[in-house]
C-alpha cells in the first residue's frame, strides 16, 4: 500500500512535511509518494532517503490565499492535484495534505467522487476529553446543511470511531443548546428524529457543549459551521491554558520546585492537548482515504496523519460507509420530504 503525500502543502512545507514522511516511511516500513516539486523534496530527503519513499514531480502549488474551486480547476500540475488523482487511479491508496484546507476538499470531491448516498462529505476531528478522546462532525466542511446532511455525518463518525478509535457501538450526540428533544434551531428539531430511527448508530439524544469534552458521547454531530467554531475556540482554549499555567508556575520558587517535581505529568498533558498527536483530520464521505491536516503541522503530526490514513484504508472504512449509507436510505427520505 502506497499513501501520496502532497509535500508542499502547509506552512512548514516541504521540510517539515519531507521529515514527517521521512519518519512514518521509517517507523511504520510505509511506502509513501512525496507529491511536488522534486528538486525541493530531494533536498530535504538528502543523500539516503528511505527505501519506502519516492518522488512525484508536480511543479505547481495552491497557496492558502488562492479560491479552492479556481485554484483545483487552473492548476491541474498542483501537488493536491496531482496527490488525489494517484488515488483514484490506483497507484495510492490515501492522500495526506496541510495544504489549503478548501483546496484539499474540492481537489479530493472533484477527483475521487462522493460515495453514493453521501449529500456532502464532512471533516472528523478529534478532540481530546476525560479519559480519551471525542470525534467531531463536521468541523468546518459544510456551513449550511439540512437534516439527512447530519444524519449521515452521524452514520460516518460513528463508524470512524469504531473502527478508527476502536469504540465498540460509540454513543452518538447531537450538539444542541439543551438537552430536550423539543429544544434547538429549525435543524437540530428536523435532524432528532431521523437520529432516533437510524438503526445502525446508538444515538443517545441532544448534548451541550460542555459534553463534549466530558466524555459523555463518543461522537458529536453538528453542521460545519457550529463545528469550525467549537474547533477553533477549544484549540484557543488549550493554548490558553498552556500560557497561563506555565505562568502561575514561575511566579514564585515554591511553584517552580513543584512544577520540577510534576515535569512528567505536565508534559504527558500538553501531549493530550496537542493536535499533532492525532495528526490529521478525515474527510468522510468522498470515495477514498483523505486525510487533512493542520497548516502549521510538524513533522510529528505529519507522520501520525500517515498513520491515520494507513489505518483508513486497512480497516476498509470507505466501503463501510457505503453499506452502511445504503441501509438508511429510507430514513433519510423522510429528512428529504
Amino acid at each position: 500500500m502506497k499513501i501520496a503525500v502532497d509535500a508542499m502543502g502547509g506552512d512548514h512545507a516541504p521540510g517539515e512535511i519531507v521529515r514527517g514522511a521521512v519518519e512514518a516511511a521509517r517507523e511504520y516500513r510505509q511506502k509513501i509518494i512525496l507529491v511536488g516539486d522534486q528538486e525541493k523534496i530531494m533536498l530535504e530527503l538528502g543523500q539516503s532517503p528511505p527505501e519506502q519513499i519516492e518522488v512525484f514531480h508536480a511543479p505547481e502549488v495552491i497557496a492558502m490565499g488562492e479560491h479552492p474551486a479556481v485554484a483545483v480547476r487552473k492548476k491541474k500540475q498542483s501537488s493536491i492535484v496531482q496527490a488525489v488523482r494517484l488515488v483514484r487511479e490506483g497507484e495510492a491508496m490515501a492522500v495526506v495534505s496541510a495544504g489549503s484546507t478548501g483546496a484539499a476538499m474540492v481537489a479530493s470531491l472533484l477527483g475521487l467522487g462522493r460515495i453514493q448516498g453521501i449529500d456532502r462529505p464532512a471533516i472528523a476531528s478529534i478532540l481530546p476529553r476525560n479519559g480519551g478522546a471525542t470525534l467531531l462532525i463536521d468541523a468546518g466542511a459544510n456551513v449550511d446543511c439540512k437534516p439527512q446532511h447530519l444524519l449521515q455525518f452521524a452514520i460516518m463518525g460513528s463508524l470512524y470511531a469504531e473502527k478508527i478509535l476502536g469504540i465498540p457501538s460509540p454513543r452518538v450526540g447531537l450538539l444542541n443548546v439543551g438537552e430536550e428533544e423539543t429544544k434547538g434551531n429549525e435543524l437540530t428539531l428536523a435532524a432528532f428524529p431521523l437520529l432516533r430511527q437510524a438503526e445502525n448508530i446508538n444515538f443517545t439524544g441532544n448534548v451541550e457543549g460542555r459534553d463534549i469534552f466530558a466524555g459523555t458521547v463518543d461522537v458529536v454531530v453538528c453542521d460545519g459551521f457550529v463545528g469550525n467554531i467549537v474547533l477553533k475556540a477549544g484549540e484557543g482554549l488549550a493554548i490558553a491554558l498552556l500560557k497561563m499555567i506555565k505562568e502561575e508556575v514561575t511566579r514564585s520558587w515554591l511553584a517552580k520546585m513543584g512544577t520540577a517535581l510534576a515535569t512528567s505529568a505536565f508534559r504527558c498533558f500538553e501531549k493530550r492537548i496537542d493536535y499533532a498527536e492525532y495528526g490529521g483530520a478525515p474527510l468522510l464521505g468522498v470515495n477514498g482515504v483523505s486525510i487533512i491536516c493542520h497548516g502549521s503541522s510538524t513533522a510529528r503530526a505529519i507522520k501520525n496523519a500517515i498513520k491515520r490514513a494507513r489505518e483508513a484504508v486497512e480497516a476498509g472504512l470507505v466501503d463501510a460507509i457505503k453499506s452502511n449509507v445504503e441501509n438508511t436510505a429510507e430514513v433519510q427520505k423522510v429528512g428529504i420530504n
